[in-house]
């Protein structure tokens, strides 16, 4: 009988691989392989370009938010729209990490550590725009619900009070989460380092031994946590789109936008996930452990959030028409032929029309087919928070209250000194933590027969 080809990935990567060499292959990226030449350069750009986030928010400080372009009626700029991207961007961590964990989806396990450190840095880089849009970052605690002595408790009416709460809760599970994932990890790499670094893997590794009791409550506070941060996937997002929502604008007051956010989230994350993760697979020489199939099943998630994403442009344009309501249908008129129509449509292009590719396997399999659709849905989902936010009240009810908005050098110097920020901590994380679970690949390694047959 000729053999059968199986193309699964996880029979590929039991045929290759053994306990040791998944080890010796990703501990090896920290421990002991050559750094490629592209971590040094994207690395030093990333360092080069952070500086401008503290020239621009330093001069933030010292001189007043009027060094932005926000202006009135236009009150949220840069600073909101920055902030709605980077938290819609750190949803894919979420939803690999803790849904994909409940649900048993084995594939999640190449991509599940990367995903939960963007997830981190991602907040990081939006918790900056709430703190500095306050025009006051030194009396940032005050929306903290802590006791004093005159009583000035947070407003809880206030969207910044809500995303405060959410934001900080989100941040703190997934910091949990992915810490404790890690900690089997750096006892491996504990146990191979040399020099210091064995001293600092060992201190992190909180005494990790592998028994059965250490593993038991590992499992115990994994399912703790990844039951907690399902819930927040849905809800932080939803209530950011709350600061929304709640408004009386035209094409903010509307129920749709929850469930919208959310998709749209996910939508961004994935790609921002396969924009890191082909390049780092492709230098390192992962191939064998973020496989084909993980780039088409995180395709396939990309374009299904994709096509929700599309529904709820389509429900906005037919909520407009259908309700009637004259300030609906003059927003809408506005985003499609008003100053800032060049945008919408750039919207629609880049999160609409990009993504059909991807009905093709072929496409959903190609490493530069899928880069170049996720640098398109990563620019269109910056447009779409462009689209919700200046385009939406850049024109007030009364032609005498409206206006253009325009970022400034400095809305620019903080958002590309943001990236700065966001890639430097992701390629420091590369080479000093590894970058995939050796513990939860090596679960696959025992199973060849299984497989096969």
């Amino acid at each position: 009988m000729p053999p059968v080809k199986i193309e699964h990935a996880d029979v590929v990567l039991v045929q290759r691989h053994s306990n040791t060499t998944v080890t010796d292959k990703i501990a090896g990226v920290v421990l002991w392989s050559p750094t490629p030449k592209q971590w040094f350069v994207i690395i030093a750009i990333a360092f080069m370009v952070l500086q401008l986030l503290p020239f621009s928010l330093g001069n933030l400080v010292v001189q007043g938010i009027g060094l932005w372009g926000i202006n009135s009626p236009v009150g949220w700029g840069f600073d909101i729209i920055n902030f709605v991207w980077w938290i819609g961007i750190g949803h894919a961590g979420t939803l690999i990490s803790a849904v994909l964990l409940l649900f048993r989806q084995e594939w999640r396990m190449a991509i599940a550590r990367f995903a939960e450190a963007m997830t981190i840095f991602a907040v990081m880089c939006a918790g900056l725009y709430p703190v500095f849009h306050t025009g006051r970052p030194w009396l940032a605690y005050w929306l903290l619900p802590y006791p004093n002595t005159m009583a000035l408790w947070p407003q809880p009416r206030s969207p910044l009070v809500w995303d405060v709460f959410a934001v900080s809760t989100y941040a703190t599970v997934s910091i949990l989460f992915w810490y404790v994932g890690l900690i089997p990890d750096l006892a491996t790499m504990r146990d191979r380092a040399k020099g210091f670094g064995k001293y600092i893997y060992g201190f992190l590794a909180l005494g990790w031994r592998g028994s059965a009791k250490h593993w038991h409550r590992y499992e115990t506070a994994s399912l703790l946590l990844a039951g907690l941060s399902t819930p927040l996937v849905l809800s932080v997002h939803s209530i950011v789109s709350f600061d929304f929502a709640t408004g009386l604008i035209p094409g903010w007051h509307t129920t749709v936008f929850p469930p919208y956010f959310v998709a749209g989230a996910v939508f961004a994350g994935f790609a921002m996930v396969l924009t890191l993760a082909i390049p780092v697979r492709k230098w390192y020489g992962l191939e064998d452990f973020i496989t084909d199939r993980h780039l088409e099943n995180m395709a396939k998630v990309m374009f299904a959030t994709g096509m929700i994403v599309c529904y709820g442009y389509f429900l906005e344009v037919f909520m407009a028409w259908y309700s009637g309501n004259e300030y609906e249908w003059a927003m809408l008129m506005n985003r499609v032929k008003g100053p800032y129509a060049a945008m919408y449509w750039a919207l629609w292009i880049c999160n609409g029309l990009s993504i059909q590719i991807l009905w093709f396997k072929w496409a959903r399999r190609s490493t530069t087919v899928l880069f170049i659709v996720s640098q398109f849905v990563s620019v269109g989902m910056w447009l779409e928070r462009f689209v919700i936010i200046p385009m939406s009240i850049h024109r007030d009810f009364i032609p005498a209250s409206w206006g253009m908005y325009y970022p400034t050098v400095f809305d620019w110097g903080t958002f590309i000194g943001s990236m700065g920020f966001f890639t430097f901590l992701m390629f420091l994380f590369i080479r000093g933590l590894p970058m995939i679970s050796m513990f939860e690949i090596r679960t696959l390694v025992k199973r060849p027969a299984e497989a096969n047959h």
